[in-house]
């Protein structure tokens, strides 16, 4: 199979991976990156290693390996060694208050006709109460199993 991401390590990249896997201090991930491009390089310097033989070595899928050299060939070599940040960062839904007043709602009596709050209920019980524009059961459902507490 003719890889599309070829390796060739800069003697400066060997220097710093190796360091970053005697480290100690890194990530198991991160090291296991680390070996995977060290193995990879098909520099003068570098093993040069196949895919099946890294897989093998260090018990990391084929996908994993294509996904390091590519990473590194497009990105470079801090992008081949750390995570990507988070691409969409999610708003908190409910803010500490509004979790405490959904909390003391669970915790209070059911309404009338009913033997408990169901997710449901309290989700649209809070919107009545004008504590929010909107909120899913799910969200209720999320929210109360972060809590100890419980109204039995």
């Amino acid at each position: 199979m003719h890889k599309t991401h070829i390796i060739k390590l800069k003697a400066e990249e060997r220097e710093t991976l190796e360091q970053w896997i005697h480290s100690g201090s890194r990530s198991a991930r991160g090291q296991a990156h680390a070996w995977i491009l060290l193995k990879a390089d098909t520099g003068p310097d570098g093993p040069g290693w196949l895919d099946s033989q890294i897989c093998e070595a260090f018990e990391v899928s084929l996908s994993s390996v294509y996904r390091v050299r590519k990473r590194f060939a497009q990105e470079g070599l801090s992008a081949a060694l750390n995570r990507r940040p988070s691409s969409r960062p999610r708003p908190w839904l409910l803010d500490g208050e509004q979790e405490a007043r959904l909390v003391a709602l669970a915790c209070s009596s059911p309404p009338e006709g009913h033997a408990r709050w169901t997710l449901h209920l309290l989700a649209d019980r809070m919107v009545a109460l004008e504590h929010v524009e909107s909120l899913s059961y799910e969200t209720v459902r999320r929210t109360l199993k972060k809590t100890s507490s419980s109204p039995i």
